[in-house]
């Protein structure tokens, strides 16, 4: 083992331990939140415009937070979105967009209905009263559930909360700069019910994925120096076993 080979060897190992034991601590430094949000801080309602940007992604820890903005309904762009559920029963939500600043939107669910035909006359009386007035509107800015391709029966339905699915559906989106999540509305309007949005748990400062992850390339480094010992000593054993044998056929 103390031939040059092996202690190069050795080094190498070394090495490649020292990556893994740097990636370990860097996984380590991101496990443990340094600054988690105040308890609560969810449930402060701030402007939309401080918690987030256009075309951003919703950090985890914003998810559900309490925000509030102004703008215009946009015409025609009152779609109903089914599969949703308040209080574990299913219907109906009516979405749109809403123009916040000068090509800038963002989708807004408006009101939770129980059957089709409730959302349905939601949409006329909320077209009808979609004259360019500014309303404000206050809610949870909630993540995109994605898109998902409607049944072959009925390609025009929607059954995701999805932004980028809804930007196909909407009118003047040429240039348009649009909020990746969604803003779930407080308050409900044109007959619809409130949408029920709960407080989102308290997270915690902990974040055990990252953990794990260190807790491996610990593991990967405990593996580089086993692998070096095991071929060294493989070959030291071989090198015994052919000087016995040698000796052995001297002595014959």
């Amino acid at each position: 083992m103390l031939r040059g080979r092996w202690i190069g060897m050795l080094l190498l190992c070394l090495l490649v331990a020292g990556v893994f034991a740097w990636l370990g601590q860097w996984q380590l430094e991101r496990a443990i939140e340094t600054d988690p949000p105040k308890p609560g801080a969810t449930e402060q309602v701030q402007p939309l415009t401080e918690v987030l940007q256009p075309g951003a992604y919703l950090p985890e820890p914003l998810v559900g937070q309490r925000v509030e903005t102004a703008g215009v309904w946009v015409p025609e762009d009152f779609l109903v979105v089914s599969s949703r559920f308040n209080d574990d029963v299913q219907g109906y939500w009516v979405t749109a967009q809403l123009r916040v600043a000068e090509r800038v939107s963002i989708a807004v669910a408006i009101g939770w209905a129980p059957d089709r035909a409730t959302a349905d006359a939601a949409v006329k009386e909320l077209e009808a009263g979609a004259d360019g007035s500014v309303v404000e509107v206050s809610g949870r800015v909630i993540s995109d559930e994605g898109p998902r391709v409607p049944p072959r029966s009925d390609p025009y339905q929607l059954d995701r909360m999805s932004p980028a699915a809804l930007l196909s559906r909407w009118h003047d989106v040429e240039g348009l700069d649009v909020y990746r999540p969604y803003l779930a509305s407080t308050t409900a309007t044109a007959g619809l019910v409130d949408i029920s949005s709960p407080a989102p748990d308290e997270m915690s400062p902990v974040n055990w994925l990252n953990v794990f992850y260190a807790v491996e390339w610990a593991i990967f480094a405990g593996f580089a120096f086993y692998l070096w010992y095991r071929l060294a000593k493989d070959a030291w054993e071989r090198e015994v076993e052919e000087f016995d044998d040698a000796a052995a056929s001297e002595t014959a």
